[in-house]
């Protein structure tokens, strides 16, 4: 059951990437110019962060 598992794995890493979207676009501009991040990194950041992850 392999091609299920990756399958399951490729689901759980969107769904962590969106999280990460979300919660990254919930801040304000000042608290990503705090953090070093401009809105529009924000999905290659995510991207980034969950590759990492894996």
């Amino acid at each position: 059951m392999t091609p299920f598992k990756s399958i399951a794995e490729k689901l759980t890493a969107w769904r962590r990437y969106r999280e990460a979207v979300r919660e990254l676009s919930q801040l304000t501009d000042r608290e990503l110019e705090d953090i070093g991040v401009r809105r529009g990194d924000i999905p290659f950041i995510a991207a980034g962060a969950i590759r990492k992850a894996a």
